[in-house]
């Protein structure tokens, strides 16, 4: 039998180690390698490309959704899995609109993780019964309240440059970063002004901060993978 490779993104170590714990007890699967950063992840990726990406959403100086996106980008055909704290629908929807393959919350028991795994390895899709009553709750809930909340009208990008202005980053460094103009991150910064209602560039840190400290709170929630 062919062990399926999967390469393990997250960067709290007891998590992370556990998981690959987990996946080298299993006849059918293997670690591929491990990273707690999107750099260290992309080149273990580049080095061995695996059968399966696992990517958590917060991670050290960046973000799971930026590391997806380059998943996306460089392996179009590569599924990932993302297992986050996060359980909010916000999340799931943006993950799936990125081509994720499945979205798993860190306090699914070790059964339900070796599930989701193989799942995906499939080509199927997984989500967790919770997560698909509450993700289809929400679909009705907005069919009937057209208005979204305003960090939900923010695009992938705004987001992402959200995040970054959150852990204190300038618009020089986001915009050398993501490869993009100063222009194009001031613009991307005024609208995002516009879509929170911000006047001024010291209230949209201030926001920023309090949704990144707020992230953070729930990430460091995580239950050990055991």
């Amino acid at each position: 039998m062919t062990k399926k490779r999967v390469f393990v993104v997250d960067d709290h170590p007891v998590v992370r180690q556990g998981l690959v714990r987990m996946l080298q007890c299993e006849s059918d699967l293997e670690c591929a390698g491990e990273a707690d950063t999107v750099e260290d992840a992309l080149r273990g990726l580049t080095a061995s490309p695996p059968d399966l990406a696992v990517v958590d959403l917060m991670l050290k100086e960046s973000n799971g959704m930026d590391l997806i996106r380059q998943i996306r980008q460089q392996w179009p055909t590569m599924p990932v899995l993302v297992m986050s704290m996060h359980s909010d629908s916000f999340y799931v929807e943006r993950v799936l609109r990125m081509g994720v393959k499945g979205y798993l919350c860190k306090e699914e028991a070790s059964d339900q993780i070796l599930f989701a795994v193989r799942r995906v390895l499939g080509g199927e899709i997984y989500l967790s019964d919770s997560m698909s009553t509450r993700l289809i709750g929400k679909l009705v809930v907005d069919q009937r309240r057209p208005s979204l909340s305003s960090i939900e009208r923010l695009t992938d990008r705004e987001m992402e440059i959200f995040q970054m202005i959150g852990r204190g980053q300038v618009t020089r460094i986001i915009a050398d970063k993501l490869g993009l103009s100063v222009k194009t991150v001031e613009t991307h910064r005024a609208n995002i002004k516009g879509k929170l209602n911000i006047r001024t560039t010291t209230e949209l840190l201030q926001r920023a901060v309090q949704w990144m400290q707020y992230a953070r709170t729930d990430s460091s929630e995580s239950v050990a993978v055991t």
